[in-house]
């Protein structure tokens, strides 16, 4: 595994380990979920654009394969 460093203000490391304290997980914890879930989102969103790309330019893929 990996490590990734990132800044981040006295308040919000506060914040987060309050969350993360009352989620019962560890602040590491909390972190590796939220970017997964960012992560998720993203390639749901960029999924589903590439698809209605896709769908709008079907007849220019069509021609560009032949």
């Amino acid at each position: 595994m990996s490590e990734l460093i990132i800044g981040m203000g006295e308040a919000e490391r506060a914040e987060l380990a309050d969350l993360a304290d009352a989620t019962g997980q560890s602040v590491e914890e909390a972190v590796l979920a939220a970017v997964r879930g960012w992560v998720r989102g993203e390639r749901e969103r960029a999924g589903g654009e590439a698809g209605r790309l896709a769908g709008r330019h079907a007849g220019l893929l069509r021609r560009l394969g032949e």
